[in-house]
């Protein structure tokens, strides 16, 4: 299901928010995630094909040295080593950066979105402000 045009307002507020705060740590996501690297899909889906081969072949078979069939927990370390290898693999390609954005945006209510903090407060103090106010509006 796709984020609204709120939600991905925020989530564009918090990104920016986080890289500002935070700005080893944007650096180091945008090595990670440099251009033009290729994404190892291939050796993905042959660890897992050959992981669940592994699985299965080891429950099937009869070698189970101990009487534990060992076979096929080394399929399962495969599969597992290839489950991370696509997580790791695709996680960069999602924090390439923050985007920037055109200006503010009016919602719904006709207000402008503060997405710059012009008013010169951070983020987590307008985040906190916003908090207090949905509470306060409930009675």
């Amino acid at each position: 299901m796709p984020l609204s045009e709120h939600e991905q307002r925020m989530l564009k507020e918090i990104e920016s928010a986080l890289y500002a705060d935070d700005p080893k740590f944007a650096s180091t996501v945008r090595k990670s995630s440099a251009p033009g690297v290729r994404r190892p899909t291939g050796i993905v889906i042959g660890l897992a094909v050959l992981g669940v081969a592994l699985l299965i072949g080891g429950l099937a078979l009869d070698f189970k040295p101990g009487g534990f069939p060992v076979l096929s927990l080394v399929g399962f370390l495969v599969m597992f080593a290839a489950g991370v290898l696509a997580l790791r693999s695709s996680s960069g390609a999602k924090l390439a950066g923050p985007k920037k954005s055109s200006g503010p945006r009016t919602s719904g209510g006709g207000r402008a979105a503060t997405s710059g903090g012009s008013d010169g407060r951070s983020y987590s103090t307008r985040m906190e402000d916003r908090f207090r106010r949905r509470f306060e509006q409930d009675p």
